[in-house]
């Protein structure tokens, strides 16, 4: 990667940020190889991250040390990073108003069915997150492919809402 190539900073929020959140900072921060840097918050933070979520990233070789389930009020105070890109993950979060984010990044909804919602054994559970998972990292490796530096704000917003619904 060119040292003078910008990194962009990407938000993903969700209601409790114990897992659909946290998965898609792990992917982006490993597939965006360095061209951003991924960052993850809710509005209700549950205070931990789910253990499912933990399980299934621990297993796939994923850093999980930083993750950490946060409020979003650490990402709209004056010396938090300027976000370029803020993705919302679940359906609560879309519906709830967010903070007003400074630079006025480029944002979409990229809904996703709550895996921790699941109920009955470990095993569904599991599947559930998998599935999610999936689901998450196909979008967020069409996102990392798209020519941002070479696109408008209006074709950006309009790329990433088409992949929230792939």
């Amino acid at each position: 990667m060119n040292t003078n190539e910008k990194v962009y900073n990407v938000l993903f929020l969700c209601t409790g940020n114990s897992a659909r959140s946290i998965l898609a900072e792990a992917l982006l921060n490993r597939h965006g190889a360095g061209r951003f840097h991924a960052f993850s918050a809710g509005s209700q933070p549950a205070g931990r991250v789910n253990p499912f979520a933990m399980e299934l990233l621990q297993g796939a070789g994923f850093p999980t040390g930083s993750l950490r389930s946060k409020n979003w009020d650490e990402f709209a105070v004056p010396g938090a990073p300027q976000l370029d890109f803020v993705f919302t993950v679940c359906d609560n979060a879309a519906a709830e108003v967010c903070p007003v984010w400074p630079g006025q990044p480029v944002t979409a909804h990229w809904g996703v069915p709550d895996p921790a919602a699941v109920q009955g054994t470990d095993e569904l559970k599991r599947k559930a997150f998998r599935d999610t998972f999936i689901t998450l990292e196909r979008r967020v490796n069409l996102f990392v492919s798209l020519p941002i530096r070479s696109l408008d704000q209006l074709a950006l917003t309009r790329h990433v809402t088409e992949i929230g619904q792939a």
